[in-house]
């Protein structure tokens, strides 16, 4: 590939269609498992395994066409996350089901939106950053070596081998803790006088691989978040709360319900100060994309393939574009109800909310997708501020002098125009990431962006039956006539609560003022560690690591400290250092396939056989072992899976 040719076929027709069939399973899974546990797995690196698997077959197949596969499929996997807000309005009562087009409108519109707004982002955060994006840089490796491996390249081969290793043995021993042979977090919790705390680590080779790609510093940061959360503000609240249960359902209570609060305003205040540090990269990136735009027009070549994206101007058509619908939408929900008297002005506000926060969020959610990777952003955190910030919007300008039955309906309204900034949310948390494999890889960003608009598609399609499926089949905990089986949707309520704590006036703000003037304290500290050139403290890994649960955030942390010392160790003693770095990547990129393959066929299960724990073989008697035997066999296994790094390393070097 030369200039601006293109040699390999890339944007096909065979690549969409593949990854819309791959959207299925992965989407339902994704939105299953949210509601179940509060948590979505990112889909891009089985998706690109498993378009490997298949594309091979045909000779025309190549790396691009899968990278193709791989971000329709992630594009509208990560788009599940919407059951973090949407299941919301069910649980106010204001929705019964899901109405299909509503509830497609609200997820196509704002993932359209999140692609939109994220394109001009690539230029500052992909092509002139040096964020780690983990998950990224392990999906373009997973491309390398399936390609690699094709031709015969010795390298690729034995880094193919080394990512089916750890893969297997990934998937393997996350099968072992869903049968109940070893647990999946170990933890202790203690009273110390009236307070009450833990320590807990999750055994997750996905987490663990997660923290080598991410580096040393996001993790000691992400450790900073946790000694504060855990070591300061957790045996601080509950010394000043009533003691209620044991020791870990008092500490892990207050953890969820005030600590997090805290970990949401460090947040805050990260997000809104990586924008202003960011800007001007961003409308550097717009102008430079402006020029490009103006070269095409008046016959020049412009700029080379891998740097072209959308022309700005179809950008912005398309999002002032996507507004008309939002309107109408917006009209329809608000149609004959209470708010219907102030509907002009309350559309207008609307839709300047979201231009304005979706293109905020999408900075901050590329960021952060940079910075630990998809999967472990906490975009939770940024559903919470976006519904305080419209809860507080509409509640400053619209909530005096409405009728009866108002507030329920502001509450709703809330949540709606929340579900349409989330799906921007979303959406940048997971494509900046796929610009990066398509960077790493040799893709052309611009056929990346439609396919991410497929994917957006595909998935808002999937999505409303599904929610439909689960809410009839089982409803909400805390939605009026929920029964004993309700799915918790942990996130939605928050969410929703917020919302009606905001508008109903009865909401704490002390905790998230805590947490934004903690926010400022680590900004300056990381700004003075700057100076020296030595260190960093990354304010939003610091906020990550308060309001992510302490066993992700471990193992995050764990991993983070293991590859620093692996890449210490081969830089002495290995005779290729930067190939068996190489070496080391692959394996913690194996670590995260194995297990989110294993995640998406465990879900199918789950759903398929209507049982919370379908492959469980022992009961609760079996856990002291499970525990300390699954201890031993989590760090034996890693330590066997690096040493096995090193020495595919060696072999290559003695040939």
């Amino acid at each position: 590939m030369a200039g601006g040719a293109m040699t390999l076929p890339e944007l096909t027709v065979r690549g969409i269609a593949l990854g819309g069939l791959i959207t299925l399973l992965f989407t339902a899974a994704n939105v299953y498992l949210g509601l179940k546990v509060g948590l979505t797995f990112a889909t891009s690196i089985p998706a690109a395994v498993i378009s490997m698997a298949v594309l091979r077959f045909f000779a025309s197949s190549n790396i691009l066409e899968n990278n193709i596969v791989q971000t329709v499929a992630s594009a509208a996997g990560t788009l599940a996350a919407i059951c973090f807000v949407l299941p919301g309005l069910v649980m106010v009562g204001w929705w019964q089901g899901f109405p299909f087009w509503t509830t497609a409108l609200v997820t196509a519109l704002g993932g359209l939106l999140g692609v939109m707004f994220s394109i001009p982002l690539r230029r500052a955060l992909v092509a002139e950053s040096d964020l780690p994006y983990p998950e990224g840089r392990a999906a373009a490796e997973v491309l390398k070596v399936g390609e690699g491996s094709r031709s015969g390249d010795a390298e690729s081969a034995a880094g193919l081998r080394v990512i089916v290793t750890s893969t297997i043995v990934a998937g393997a021993f996350n099968a072992l803790t869903y049968m109940r042979f070893a647990v999946s977090e170990a933890s202790h919790f203690f009273r110390i006088g009236p307070s009450a705390t833990g320590i807990a680590g999750g055994l997750s080779f996905a987490l663990l691989g997660a923290g080598h790609l991410v580096g040393l510093t996001v993790g000691l940061a992400m450790f900073t978040g946790l000694v504060i959360g855990w070591g300061i503000a957790t045996p601080w609240l509950t010394a000043l709360a009533a003691p209620a249960g044991d020791a870990e359902s008092f500490a892990t209570g207050v953890w969820l319900n005030q600590v997090r609060f805290i970990g949401a305003g460090v947040i805050g205040v990260a997000a809104i100060w990586t924008l202003l540090r960011i800007i001007g990269p961003i409308l550097s990136g717009i102008r430079s994309a402006m020029a490009a735009s103006r070269a095409r027009r008046v016959g020049g070549e412009g700029l080379p393939r891998k740097e072209r994206d959308i022309p700005i101007g179809i950008v912005a058509l398309v999002s002032g574009a996507a507004l008309i619908p939002i309107t109408f939408l917006l009209m329809d929900f608000i149609d004959g109800g209470p708010l219907a008297g102030i509907s002009v002005p309350l559309i207008a506000v609307t839709l300047v909310f979201v231009l304005l926060v979706g293109a905020f969020i999408a900075s901050v959610c590329g960021y952060m997708a940079g910075l630990i990777g998809a999967s472990n952003s906490p975009i939770s955190g940024v559903g919470i501020l976006a519904i305080l910030a419209a809860s507080m919007l509409f509640g400053l300008l619209f909530s005096s002098g409405l009728g009866e039955g108002s507030e329920d309906a502001l509450i709703a309204y809330a949540l709606l125009a929340t579900a349409i900034v989330f799906g921007v949310a979303t959406i940048s948390n997971d494509n900046l990431q796929d610009l990066k494999t398509g960077q790493l890889v040799g893709a052309t960003p611009w056929r990346q962006q439609v396919a991410l608009v497929f994917g957006v598609l595909f998935g808002s399609m999937v999505i409303p039956p599904v929610l439909e499926l689960l809410n009839a089949a089982y409803g909400f905990a805390g939605a009026p006539g929920a029964g004993p089986n309700a799915l918790p949707a942990p996130q939605a309520a928050l969410i929703s609560a917020l919302g009606s704590g905001v508008l109903g006036g009865d909401l704490d703000w002390s905790l998230i003022g805590i947490g934004a003037a903690l926010g400022v304290v680590i900004v300056i500290i990381d700004e003075l560690l700057a100076r020296t050139g030595k260190a960093r403290l990354h304010p939003l890994g610091v906020g990550i690591g308060i309001y992510l649960p302490m066993g992700t955030t471990m193992t995050v942390v764990v991993g983070a400290v293991l590859g620093w010392f692996y890449d210490r160790a081969v830089e002495r003693r290995a005779a290729d250092p930067e190939r068996a770095k190489r070496m080391g990547v692959l394996t913690a990129t194996g670590m995260i396939v194995g297990e989110s393959l294993f995640g998406v066929a465990y879900a199918g299960l789950v759903v398929g056989s209507g049982s919370d724990a379908p492959l469980a073989l022992v009961g609760d008697s079996f856990r002291p072992i499970a525990l300390i035997g699954g201890t031993l066999l989590f760090a034996a296994t890693a330590w066997w899976l690096y040493r096995r790094a090193i020495r595919a390393s060696a072999s290559l070097a003695a040939t």
